[in-house]
């Protein structure tokens, strides 16, 4: 079902509550990387140039406890957005109450405010995590319509997306609609061939993605911890790498289901120790030593991967190859990085997290398609789960 879209919105004169995701990284009171601020800026832009009057939002860490609140006011994202837009942004340093309506009520045509973190209403008693019906009702009362553009939280049913959503007409902003575009029509109506790749440590993790993708794409490349599982499954000696035992046997389901379509690595960078440093070298997979662990994909196995995805057309990346934090490790994620970089004329799409801030931190980000901005929230968008955040915005 279409959504709407903020420019299905008439805004001109209207009170628009926006929520956001600025949930950016801190270190002692400032931004260490403004990327979320960044991404958010076309929707907040095209609100201000059709007149509309914004009131933006979003949680920022976690908050439980008064003490919580130390370090997490947003503040600092306003004035940043201050300056990314080169114009005034108010903040009230308030979730409620008589000082944020009247400040509101002053708004004119184009102007920003800002208000204060929203998880500060998880102290008395979780309102805002546990969509609070009345903080809802409340939030969506100072305002004519509502904008969701925080994808990174669709997978949560918090006051500030579903509670707000379900008492205003409601759009998803440009941001929320990007990532509605190419995760949910790239995994549902893929140009073919279809190519997924898959890293990190655990299966557990990634479950739901193996076998929603295993339906839907016609090949599912696995590397990371998690191919230690399978390799355990096939019967193969891992030694001390990465192992969970309690997933073999569903690992063993995984592979026979598949039909040939799950790619392993061939080989692997291993180490006697979790380390970046030690006797480091490329084996087989079938000649993992007993006393040794595998912290990477090898040398075949980036060759392999390059080969599995010539030709492809659409290919959805989620999780690093190896333990990339250490320079010795990263070279499977950087090679699988520059593989689908290259791809020509294939819609290519990371799925958040550890592989997001890879390509972002190797330069390559200009070569996807789309990185997606939300980690478990892609998660669970590639598992085929509704996200409630998403289900909340207004049909067209």
């Amino acid at each position: 079902m279409a959504k709407k879209v903020v420019t299905d919105l008439d805004v001109t004169g209207k009170k628009v509550l926006v929520r956001a995701d600025f949930n950016v990284p801190m270190k002692d009171g400032n931004i260490t990387n403004d990327d979320r601020i960044v991404q958010a800026l076309p929707t907040i832009k095209h609100l201000i140039s059709e007149g509309a009057k914004v009131i933006l939002f979003s949680h920022l860490g976690r908050v439980a406890e008064e003490a919580d609140k130390e370090g997490k006011s947003l503040k600092p994202v306003a004035d940043r957005l201050g300056e990314l837009l080169a114009q005034d942004v108010t903040f009230v340093s308030e979730t409620r109450g008589a000082k944020l309506e009247s400040a509101i009520d002053t708004l004119a045509n184009g102007d920003v405010l800002m208000f204060e973190n929203t998880r500060f209403e998880d102290i008395d008693g979780k309102k805002e995590s546990k969509n609070d019906p009345e903080l809802g009702k409340y939030w969506a009362s100072l305002g004519d319509l509502f904008v969701n553009d925080a994808f990174g939280t669709a997978h949560r049913s918090h006051a500030s997306n579903v509670g707000i959503a379900s008492n205003l007409e409601s759009a998803a902003g440009f941001l929320m609609e990007k990532e509605i575009r190419f995760i949910g029509e790239s995994v549902d109506n893929p140009t073919r061939p279809f190519v997924a790749i898959l890293g990190g440590a655990k299966v557990s993790d990634k479950i739901g993605v193996i076998e929603n993708l295993l339906e839907k794409a016609d090949k599912v490349i696995i590397g990371g911890g998690m191919s230690y599982t399978f390799f355990k499954a096939q019967g193969k000696e891992i030694g001390t790498s990465l192992l969970e035992a309690d997933k073999v046997d569903l690992a063993k389901t995984l592979l026979e289901r598949a039909g040939g379509k799950i790619v392993l690595p061939v080989d692997a960078m291993i180490n006697k120790e979790f380390s970046n440093d030690g006797d480091i070298k490329a084996v087989s997979v079938d000649e993992i030593p007993a006393d040794q662990m595998g912290l990477d994909i090898g040398p075949e196995s980036i060759k392999q991967f390059e080969q599995e995805l010539t030709g492809a057309k659409t290919v959805v990346w989620n999780g690093p190859m190896g333990v990339f934090e250490m320079s010795n490790f990263a070279k499977g994620t950087i090679g699988v990085c520059e593989s689908i970089a290259n791809l020509d004329d294939a819609t290519t799409i990371i799925g958040g997290g550890d592989s997001a801030a890879a390509a972002m931190q190797l330069g390559f980000a200009e070569k996807f398609s789309h990185i997606s901005t939300g980690g478990g929230a892609s998660l669970e968008y590639l598992e085929g789960k509704e996200l409630p955040g998403l289900a909340a915005i207004s049909n067209k």
